[in-house]
Formats: structure tokens, C-alpha cells, sequence
């Protein structure tokens, strides 16, 4: 038997509604997750990454769980293969990117890890340029590789220094996270599980865990704001932005959406910029190369989509 979905309209003929209700779910996502690297970094800077990880798997678990539970909706028995495929989705997209994008937070400068990490969407473009039919590949190539060099530009140009000044494990991490977000992007409109039952168990692996982290680590509860950020980072970019994100994907598949989801690294290091980062000439010449490669991959791919 197939495991209930995600159910919503999906560019019926003439309405517009499942469009709509996509490109909401993902500004939603855009704007949780656009606050990430900032309360990421506050947190980082008196907290290790096992504990502040630990309060966002524990904050986004509570989350899932409330979704799960209002959802009403009694569990339908699935064979193992699709249950493990949906493990793996979850496991990989949620557990994977986000440990990997705090171990590069605390091995980095936190703007480069950012921006990095979120060459997701990009490398999204590039599979879609290796494994479907484009209509117009040299188009979307070409602007998949402006958007990389943006943000090279980015990196180069966003601290006084040389660039590369962080931990290698950093920038390996970093592209690691992007590689395992992109993996989930794709993969998620295609599996039958629904977003609350699809993330719910990858967030319970989650605190188990990064709890055994802690434990070695050596472990010292946080209270009053910590706490409450660091719970709000579970919460609020890894549980509600998750969950929106996923929404969006089924209902819209990764054609207009993507133009929204490609917000999210400017929107991020503009906050990061007002937090007291810096940016030169050069970083936003970058930012700019970014914005517009990664409209005209969203647009391209939501013209794909609407002549399929």
C-alpha cells in the first residue's frame, strides 16, 4: 500500500491556486531560514555545535510532532522498500544538511559558510541539466556557472582578508550541506510520504544523535535566551521552514519555487551584514551575479515545467 501524501491543488487548467499556496509555503521557508546563519552564529560563539544542534533537532522534533498530531490522520502501513527510501530522503536532507552546515559555521567565517551552503539551489539547476531535458541547457548551464563565480565573488570579497581563511573541513562541510539539500529538493516531491511523517522520524535521529554528541562533548543545559534561541533555531528555520519547503515542492514541483528559494542566501547575508559583517564593492557585484543566474534558472525551469 502507498503511504499517504501531501495532498493540494497542482496547476489545475485555468486556477492558479496550488501556485499560489506553493510560492507561500516557500517565501515562508526563505524567511525561517534566512534568520538561520545569524541566530546560528550568536549561539556559536558561547555553545558548542553538538549542544546548539542538539536544541535545534529537539526544537524541530516538537514541531514535527504538533504537525503530526493536529494532522489527524491514522499511519498506513508501507513495504520497506519505499519506508527506507523515505528515511533516507529525510535522514540525508534534514540530519545531513544541517549538522554539516553548523560543523562548517564553526569552522569558518560564518557569512562564507553561508553562502556556500547555500549553493543548493544551484546545484539543483545543474542536475537538472544532467539528468532531464531542458529546452534550453546552454542557457541554464551558463547561468548555473555565473551564479557559482557570484559566489566565489562572494566569498572573495566579504572580509578584509584573503579569502579561504577557515578550516578546510569548513568548506568541505559546507558544500556537503548543499550537496545533501539538493539531494532532498529533488527527491522530495517524488516520494509518497507526507512532510510531517517524512521529517518526524529523521528529527528523533537527529536528537539521538547529537545527544550522544553532547555526552561527549561534556554536556551543560542552556538557559533563558540560549535556550530560547537555540530551540527557536529547531523550531523555526530546520522545523516550520522544512516543513514549508517540502509543502511547496509537492505542490509546485522545483519550477517557480526555485526562483524563491534562491532568495535565501542574499536574504541571509544581508541580515548577517546588519549583524556587523562586512561586505565589499566586490562581494556585492558577487550578490548581484547570484540574484539574477539564479532568477533566470527559476525561469527557465518554470517554463520547462509548463510546456511539459
Amino acid at each position: 500500500m502507498v503511504e499517504h501524501r501531501d495532498r493540494g491543488p497542482r496547476r489545475l487548467p485555468g486556477h492558479g491556486s496550488g501556485s499560489v499556496s506553493a510560492l507561500v509555503f516557500a517565501a515562508g521557508a526563505v524567511a525561517l531560514w534566512s534568520t538561520n546563519a545569524l541566530v546560528g552564529k550568536s549561539l556559536l560563539a558561547s555553545h558548542p555545535v553538538s549542544q546548539v544542534q542538539f536544541l535545534q533537532f529537539t526544537g524541530a522534533a516538537l514541531v514535527f510532532a504538533a504537525i503530526r498530531l493536529m494532522s489527524g490522520e491514522r499511519a498506513v502501513p508501507v513495504s520497506a522498500g519505499p519506508a527506507l527510501v523515505s528515511l533516507a530522503v529525510g535522514f540525508i536532507g534534514l540530519v545531513g544538511t544541517m549538522v554539516l552546515q553548523y560543523i562548517a559555521f564553526a569552522s569558518m567565517p560564518v557569512i562564507e559558510a553561508n553562502l556556500v551552503a547555500y549553493t543548493w539551489p544551484l546545484m539543483v539547476a545543474a542536475a537538472v541539466i544532467a539528468l532531464q531535458n531542458p529546452r534550453r541547457p546552454v542557457l541554464l548551464g551558463l547561468a548555473a556557472v555565473v551564479g557559482f563565480i557570484g559566489v566565489a565573488l562572494v566569498i572573495s570579497g566579504g572580509r578584509n582578508q584573503s579569502w579561504l581563511q577557515g578550516d578546510l573541513v569548513g568548506y568541505v562541510a559546507a558544500f556537503g550541506s548543499a550537496l545533501c539539500m539538493a539531494f532532498y529538493s529533488i527527491m522530495v516531491g517524488r516520494v509518497a510520504t507526507s512532510s510531517d511523517r517524512l521529517l518526524l522520524p529523521s528529527s528523533l535521529i537527529g536528537v539521538a544523535l547529537t545527544f550522544l554528541w553532547c555526552a561527549r562533548d561534556g554536556f551543560a543545559w542552556p538557559v533563558g535566551t540560549d535556550l530560547a534561541l537555540g530551540l527557536y533555531l529547531g523550531a523555526g528555520p530546520m522545523g516550520l521552514g522544512y516543513y514549508f519547503w517540502s509543502r511547496a515542492l509537492k505542490l509546485e514541483g522545483s519550477g517557480k519555487v526555485a526562483v524563491v528559494a534562491y532568495l535565501t542566501p542574499i536574504a541571509s547575508t544581508l541580515l548577517l551584514t546588519l549583524s556587523g559583517e562586512r561586505l565589499t564593492m566586490t562581494a556585492i557585484v558577487g550578490a548581484i551575479l547570484v540574484i539574477g543566474s539564479c532568477v533566470a534558472v527559476g525561469v527557465e525551469r518554470s517554463e520547462a515545467e509548463n510546456h511539459v
